[in-house]
């Protein structure tokens, strides 16, 4: 589905990924792993066009995507959800998500499946998005990513300073929707368990490069803390 390839990406005279190579499988997720100032969201906004390469390439669905600009991404079925559970806080619950399907041909059918994932944003649906929790906030931005209709869903530390129930809730949501098919995620996640089980693939960054890789589960937590513990 995704694959970038090899590449290079920094800011500045500063590089921050070095050489780096990540598959996103087609309907299956992968997950990037590190901590703090390893380079995950750096390669995430280079993955959405936000940053420009300075080497390697990225495709997507086989088609070179490198050069193309972000809304032209976004075209392709590409939608981000980056760090810091995003909205439009002065807007109600539901005007955010009405202002992403108002451009889809079927945005009222997308807004019901988007609350059927996410049910406790029906009883928010009046309350203003700043007035949300953490949480609540975290599950509007990944629905209101889902009425986009994507093929490659981004995600940068969706479980970040949010209750274990919540982090439980978005998990299941991201499994429920790779297994129903038609979507692929790249998902950056400093929590092990979550990313692991959601991810059919891993990958482990120490100062922009990839330190560690392999398949998913459970039983890769063991190898996927010792190259974190590095």
């Amino acid at each position: 589905m995704l694959s970038m390839l090899d590449v290079e990406v920094g800011y500045g005279r500063t590089s921050v990924i070095h050489g780096v190579t990540v598959q996103v499988p087609p309907e299956g997720v992968a997950a990037v792993m590190g901590h703090n100032g390893a380079g995950k969201t750096t390669l995430l906004r280079a993955a959405v066009g936000l940053l420009p390469l300075r080497s390697g390439r990225i495709l997507l669905d086989g088609e070179d995507v490198t050069g193309l600009a972000p809304h032209l991404r976004v075209r392709r079925g590409l939608a981000y959800v980056p760090q810091g559970q995003q909205s439009f806080g002065q807007m109600t619950t539901a005007e955010n998500l009405q202002l992403v399907a108002d451009g889809k041909r079927t945005g009222p059918a997308l807004i019901d499946e988007a609350l059927d994932l996410f049910p406790v944003l029906r009883d928010l649906l009046p309350r203003r998005a700043g007035l949300l929790s953490g949480g609540q906030r975290q599950q509007l931005a990944i629905a209101r990513a889902l009425i986009t209709e994507p093929r490659l869903l981004i995600l940068d530390e969706p479980t970040e300073g949010i209750q274990p129930s919540v982090v439980a809730e978005i998990e299941r949501t991201i499994l429920a929707l790779t297994e129903r098919g038609g979507l692929s995620v790249l998902l950056v996640e400093q929590h092990v368990g979550f990313a692991l089980n959601a991810a059919g693939r891993y990958y482990v960054l120490a100062s922009g490069r990839v330190t560690a890789e392999g398949t998913g589960g459970t039983t890769a937590s063991t190898d996927v803390r010792a190259a974190m513990a590095i």
